[in-house]
């Protein structure tokens, strides 16, 4: 009787594993997270597009960094001797048509000359340098060979560098903007069209970066400053970049 009701207990739970196993498969689809993502951004009801502008132009002022660096036996004497030097490079700048208010004291340092001493294994202070630098800026392209020429002449033997600029980078920089809107607005208008939507109103708009102009840069030593220095000045990159947000129509 015990085997019987054990026998009876197996074919229902065989029968009952036939069952489910006949049931159909529900299988969940494997894009069904990414789906409901994109459902999210859609009733939101916006799109996001970046635009970038860039305009060129030739540049029309350069800006020179150089100085005098001079060795002295004591801190006096060095700044004695960079004085008389650097009022004479002062001096050529202006007899070469630099107005004062382009000339500026940007670094000026007495710093000991340390030597060492390879049998004592130690350093000592054999005397004092004097650094004394200015920026000019020359308002004039065609004068810039001509002003270098001066002020290496009679003293100055430091040159770090000419960086071209523009005089008034505001209408360039204006234009840059409104070309990174015309760029995000095509963009945009062309994803829209893609997906069938409209584009609305401008929810908001976001401007980031500036005018970023690439600066060419020369660097010579004073002895190399022989005759007329040849600069080419090249063009300047002004660039803006804005984020806008738009609302879309159906």
């Amino acid at each position: 009787m015990r085997n019987r009701m054990k026998q009876e207990a197996r074919a229902v739970a065989v029968l009952a594993l036939a069952g489910l196993m006949a049931l159909p498969m529900v299988a969940t689809p494997a894009g069904a997270q990414t789906a409901t993502e994109g459902q999210i951004r859609m009733e939101q009801g916006q799109i996001t597009v970046q635009g970038e502008g860039r305009v060129e132009n030739a540049p029309d002022m350069a800006v020179i960094t150089l100085g005098v660096t001079t060795p002295g036996d004591s801190a006096a004497v060095a700044l004695a001797a960079n004085s008389a030097a650097i009022a004479q490079v002062l001096a050529n700048l202006k007899a070469a048509g630099v107005a004062d208010r382009d000339i500026q004291t940007t670094g000026l340092s007495i710093s000991p000359d340390w030597q060492s001493d390879s049998f004592k294994s130690s350093s000592r202070i054999a005397g004092y340098i004097a650094s004394n630098m200015v920026t000019v800026r020359v308002r004039a392209l065609d004068t810039l060979g001509a002003t270098l020429d001066a002020a290496v002449k009679d003293g100055a033997n430091t040159l770090n560098g000419v960086e071209f600029a523009l005089l008034d980078p505001a209408p360039a920089l204006a234009e840059a903007r409104r070309r990174a809107v015309a760029d995000a607005l095509a963009k945009a208008g062309l994803l829209a069209e893609a997906a069938g939507v409209k584009l609305g109103s401008i929810r908001a708009i976001h401007e980031g970066g500036g005018a970023q102009p690439p600066m060419p840069m020369m660097r010579m030593s004073a002895d190399q400053a022989m005759g007329a220095v040849p600069v080419a000045a090249g063009e300047l990159t002004t660039s803006a970049m804005v984020t806008i947000v738009w609302d879309l129509a159906g």
